[in-house]
């Protein structure tokens, strides 16, 4: 389907469950950049999940991550906080080197504004305090929101809709879970970071980011 794309691919391995979790690429075949799948020491079989690819370019790193849920009772979340710290100190490591662009589902609305309903959400997975922390964390060693850095505190702007309640897409209670993150010295590179129209279906929508590196 697409011939002019080279394809990189991570899935998940034992110990862990195959299949269960992944992430890929697609990048245009003139382009050779340094692949890895990279480890960064996270707990259980985090690290074995194929939640991370790094596409290492002249000029900067792309990565990509499929962060862990913390779990429908958050039986997860301990060991969420360990990869959150573990997953910033990795880019901080790639961001040393050369700027970083970082992309994915990082499973974690922000801000209060980065869901439809914040009061009733602070015990579910994805909205709690030590999530939410942990990405204030991220952002803190270096890195830029995207979304937020172009719109602002714009409302009800969300990259995913719980496909359990058939009315979340037509109601618009969703959630912003996905993210372009870039380093700080190339935020003003940015030039659109936006969610693309998927229509009515629900689930996550394609996310979008044009930066002139």
């Amino acid at each position: 389907m697409f011939p002019t794309y080279e394809i990189v691919w991570n899935s998940s391995v034992v110990p862990d469950r195959k299949g269960y979790a992944g992430t890929m690429f697609l990048y245009k075949n003139h382009l050779s950049p340094i692949v890895t799948f990279p480890k960064i020491g996270a707990p259980g079989t985090m690290d074995y999940e194929g939640r991370i690819i790094t596409l290492e370019f002249d000029n900067f790193y792309l990565t990509q991550v499929y962060t862990p849920n913390a779990g429908e009772n958050l039986n997860r979340l301990e060991e969420r906080q360990i990869w959150d710290i573990k997953y910033a100190e990795y880019l901080v490591e790639l961001d040393k080197e050369k700027p970083v662009i970082a992309a994915g589902d990082f499973n974690v609305a922000h801000r209060e504004i980065d869901l439809a309903h914040p009061d009733r959400n602070h015990q579910s997975a994805g909205f709690t305090d030590e999530e939410r922390q942990g990405f204030t964390n991220l952002l803190a060693k270096g890195f830029t929101d995207t979304f937020r850095y172009l719109h602002g505190d714009v409302t009800g702007a969300y990259s995913w809709w719980n496909q359990r309640s058939k009315t979340s897409k037509i109601n618009n209670s969703g959630w912003r879970i996905d993210y372009w993150l870039v380093s700080n010295r190339i935020a003003n590179r940015i030039i659109r970071s936006e969610m693309i129209d998927s229509g009515p279906r629900q689930d996550h929508t394609p996310i979008l980011l044009e930066i002139g590196i």
